[in-house]
C-alpha cells in the first residue's frame, strides 16, 4: 500500500492566497505531466491544458474569468493558470478533463506547490473574447472550456480539512 500517496491525497487543500514569485519550470513540467496522465475516455487523452504566466495573458484570464463571478479575483493572484479544455461536442470531454484537473491539483500539492480549482471557463471560451484567446495562443479548433487550476507557492497554510460527513460512502458486499 502506497500511504505516502494516500496521505497526499488527505493533505491537498485548495489554496486562495498565493505569493507573486513565479514557480519552476520544473515545477510547472511535472505538474502538466502529471495532468496528461489522467485517465480519459477509450484512452483518448482529449483534453488540452493550457499553462498561462505571461503576466498580461494571466491579467486577462482572470479579467474574463471574473465576469462570471463576484469573486474580482478569481485566481487569488496565482501567476500560473492551467486551463484545461475539451473538444466541442466531443465523447465524455466534461469527465475527461476533470480527471486531467484532480490530477493538476494532487500533483500540484506532491510537489509543494498550493492550487485552487476555478470553475467558469466553461463560460468564458463561449465568448468572443475567450475564442480571440485561444487564436492569440494559437490553439486552433472547437474547444469548450471545462476548468482551470490557479497554480503558484502558497502565501499562508491551507485551512484545516472539514471532517468528513456522515453517509459518504456506501459498501455492498
Amino acid at each position: 500500500m502506497n500511504q505516502e500517496l494516500l496521505n497526499g491525497l488527505k493533505e491537498r487543500r485548495s489554496c486562495r492566497c498565493f505569493k507573486p514569485e513565479q514557480i519552476t519550470d520544473e515545477e510547472l513540467r511535472a505538474v502538466v505531466e502529471a495532468g496528461t496522465f489522467a485517465p480519459t475516455a477509450k484512452g483518448s487523452q482529449s483534453p488540452i491544458i493550457i499553462a498561462v504566466q505571461k503576466p498580461e495573458e494571466v491579467r486577462a484570464v482572470s479579467e474574463l474569468n471574473a465576469r462570471f463571478t463576484a469573486n474580482p479575483n478569481p485566481y487569488y493572484g496565482a501567476p500560473t493558470i492551467l486551463l484545461v479544455l475539451a473538444p466541442a461536442g466531443g465523447y465524455l470531454g466534461d469527465l475527461d478533463g476533470a480527471a486531467v484537473l484532480t490530477n493538476l491539483v494532487n500533483a500540484a500539492h506532491a510537489v509543494g506547490l498550493g492550487s485552487c480549482w476555478i470553475n467558469r471557463p466553461q463560460f468564458m471560451f463561449e465568448t468572443n473574447e475567450g475564442r480571440d484567446m485561444l487564436k492569440r495562443w494559437g490553439i486552433e479548433g472547437s474547444w469548450k472550456g471545462v476548468g482551470s487550476v490557479a497554480l503558484g507557492y502558497a502565501a499562508a497554510p491551507p485551512a484545516a480539512p472539514k471532517p468528513r460527513k456522515e453517509n459518504y460512502c456506501y459498501f455492498v458486499k
